[in-house]
């Protein structure tokens, strides 16, 4: 299916991560669909990726900033218009888990909030310019732990039960431009994060084992192919009247009946 992102500007949070992380596999997709790339990350791994779309023959631009940091974002969103002009899309996908639970301190918990929630506003707040122009949208890339809970981890929890709150504000909020706000939930996802954790553990397989059994649908964890292709159809045209939703890519891991999951699967 042709998603018509042929030479949309669309902004990537959180896109240097791991080769095979959400945000690199987004980056992928959309230089597959003729899309324009932006990555913003602050790790330095993002010239490198950009300079291999590059030899791929994508129009593409890494701009290295520490999410955190409200003037380096605002930079950023300058560099991008400086080069392109104009912002059609926007996926915010910064995400760390980071175990900032109740025995954390004041500084922790509002550092992963700054991580996790706040760097999604700024990055909306200093393109929504852009994205007025363009009558663009915001894509939201959330987590169920903001609906399940986890344990240990207020600070994401929090950060991530924020975020579905801003992307309903938002849509809200933008409706009157034309700018559509979304949210895709991710459950269960073998990043390379999600490995990195798993390898930490003294029986990493039979924990790993455990949770895909917990996944209905087919017993594995989703793969972030299928977040990315999920993420490219929001943010096009082909869900050009889709705004303040929900859109749960987790195998039915939050909402299915757990009669489902048995052994036998």
């Amino acid at each position: 299916m042709d998603l018509n992102l042929k030479n949309k500007i669309v902004v990537v949070s959180g896109s240097a991560g791991k080769e095979g992380s959400i945000g690199e596999t987004i980056v992928n997709r959309l230089a597959d669909e003729g899309a324009i790339p932006v990555l913003v990350d602050r790790n330095a791994r993002g010239f490198e990726y950009v300079e291999r779309l590059q030899k791929r023959g994508v129009n593409s631009l890494f701009v290295q900033t520490d999410v955190t940091d409200p003037v380096a974002i605002e930079n950023a969103v300058k560099v991008i218009g400086a080069k392109y002009g104009r912002i059609d899309a926007i996926v915010n996908n910064v995400g760390v888990n980071d175990g900032a639970g109740l025995d954390s301190s004041y500084e922790e918990f509002m550092n992963s909030l700054k991580l996790n929630v706040v760097s999604y506003f700024l990055l909306a707040k200093y393109s929504l310019p852009y994205l007025k122009e363009s009558k663009g949208n915001i894509l939201n890339i959330g987590s169920k732990v903001a609906l399940t809970g986890q344990g240990g981890t207020s600070g994401y929890a929090a950060a991530k039960g924020g975020v579905l709150g801003l992307t309903r504000e938002w849509a809200v909020d933008l409706i009157q431009y034309g700018i559509r706000s979304n949210a895709i939930i991710i459950a269960e996802s073998y990043t390379p994060a999600y490995e990195d954790w798993i390898k930490t553990l003294p029986d990493g397989q039979t924990v790993l084992n455990k949770i895909n059994k917990s996944i209905p649908l087919e017993s594995r964890m989703t793969k972030t192919e299928e977040i990315a292709d999920t993420a490219l159809f929001i943010i096009s045209e082909k869900s050009s009247h889709t705004t303040g939703q929900f859109v749960f890519v987790d195998g039915g891991y939050v909402h299915l009946d757990r009669a489902l999951i048995s052994d036998v699967n």
